[in-house]
């Protein structure tokens, strides 16, 4: 991202099954022992499909973004900051940029290698924001690189919320980072026009008694793939992984998240929800939880709910555990998919409600315990409009 533009109130400166194994002995694994990572993008093969990470990716649509390119346009970047938030673009070389992030596949290897400029928001240790930070990121057409940088101080207490609008074929890497007895709240909201084709690697690290929040936010956009993963830097960490979707007719909303317990007394908490409506809606959830063996006293749940809304579309859904400790604290996951509840259409309507509404209200419902969870009330409500307003486009 660029810095295109600063509010006036800110400082920032312009600028299914548990299985363990690799794929070297052909299971069909959420991971394998060891991910492989590079910053190299000629360390990976272009994919062909057939890769468990891509396998229910259509490579037609992102073919541009597996092969170096000259970027056509780029994501400028609208900042509203409380005061002692500095919000910046600065050179790839900049030495806070790519702390975290090791590239698990050859689109983030390409995006981090070219990627010119990198958006950087540090909040200041010990520093505890009551207005969240704001970044709109709009792009117009044509296809580009970005980068994004959080950064959390140790102690600090902030909310971030990152907006993207507008059109464009993007490969992105996300970093964050939590210092120790940091509490951080990420929220990502990807509002695209309906061509915008958009793949992110967020990678989150997380220090000693640190806590992260991450909700992520899909209802536009043509196809949207965001592989989110967390690594714990030290004990008693916190991290809660959320998401909402909504797939329309031709969409393809995709999450790969992995969740690396390598640190004792540490607590990972999942949850995604997603709404399929129209012809060729499509959603793909891939949930891979490692417990190392040092990982003592881990407590993990991961949880995916489909609704589907109509017929032609489809959700896949593959929650996966590895754990190599017996001394854990809890350990699960579960995944439903399922049709709009006609019993419960037919309960509202009994009661005076008309169908529409109570159409509403089931869809409300099913995403409120997600949404809510988001501390920017007016965010939330917009959001819930937003999804709302999904229900009317035809299927």
């Amino acid at each position: 991202m660029t810095a295109a533009d600063v509010e006036p109130r800110t400082t920032a400166t312009a600028g299914g099954p548990v299985l363990a194994g690799g794929h070297s002995h052909g299971l069909r694994t959420g991971t394998p022992p060891e991910r492989f990572t590079s910053r190299d993008p000629d360390a990976f093969a272009v994919p062909t499909g057939r890769e468990e990470e891509w396998r229910f990716t259509p490579l037609r649509a992102i073919r541009p973004l597996l092969h170096p390119f000259e970027p056509t346009t780029e994501i400028s970047a609208t900042v509203e900051a409380p005061i002692g938030v500095t919000a910046e673009s600065v050179p790839s070389a900049d030495p806070r940029v790519g702390r975290v992030l090791q590239p698990a596949d050859r689109v983030s290897a390409l995006a981090l290698a070219r990627t010119p400029n990198a958006f950087v928001v540090v909040i200041p240790a010990g520093v505890a924001l009551d207005e969240p930070v704001v970044v709109t990121g709009k792009a117009t057409p044509g296809t580009t690189y970005a980068h994004l940088v959080i950064e959390a101080g140790a102690g600090s207490r902030a909310t971030v919320v990152v907006e993207y609008t507008g059109s464009a074929t993007v490969a992105e890497n996300v970093e964050i980072l939590v210092g120790d007895g940091a509490a951080l709240e990420v929220v990502t909201v990807h509002n695209w026009d309906g061509d915008a084709i958009q793949l992110a690697a967020q990678s989150a690290r997380i220090g000693r008694d640190g806590r992260l929040d991450v909700t992520s936010v899909n209802l536009g956009g043509k196809l949207v793939r965001l592989n989110p993963s967390v690594r714990f830097d030290g004990p008693g960490g916190l991290v809660r992984l959320h998401g909402v979707s909504f797939a329309g007719a031709g969409q393809h909303l995709e999450t790969r998240l992995y969740v690396d317990h390598g640190a004792p007394e540490c607590t990972s908490d999942v949850l995604y929800k997603n709404a399929l409506q129209g012809e060729g809606a499509r959603t793909v959830w891939i949930g891979d939880v490692r417990i190392r063996p040092a990982a003592i006293g881990t407590n993990t749940f991961e949880l995916n709910r489909n609704l589907v809304l109509t017929d032609g579309a489809r959700a896949d859904s593959v929650p996966n555990l590895e754990i190599e400790t017996g001394e854990i604290a809890g350990a699960g996951h579960a995944s439903a998919t399922g049709r709009f509840d006609d019993l419960q259409l037919f309960y509202l309507q009994a009661r005076g409600i008309p169908e529409t509404e109570a159409r509403r209200l089931v869809v409300r419902g099913f995403f409120a315990d997600v949404v809510e969870r988001i501390a920017v009330p007016d965010l939330r409500e917009r959001l819930m409009r937003a999804i709302e307003s999904r229900l009317e486009e035809p299927a």
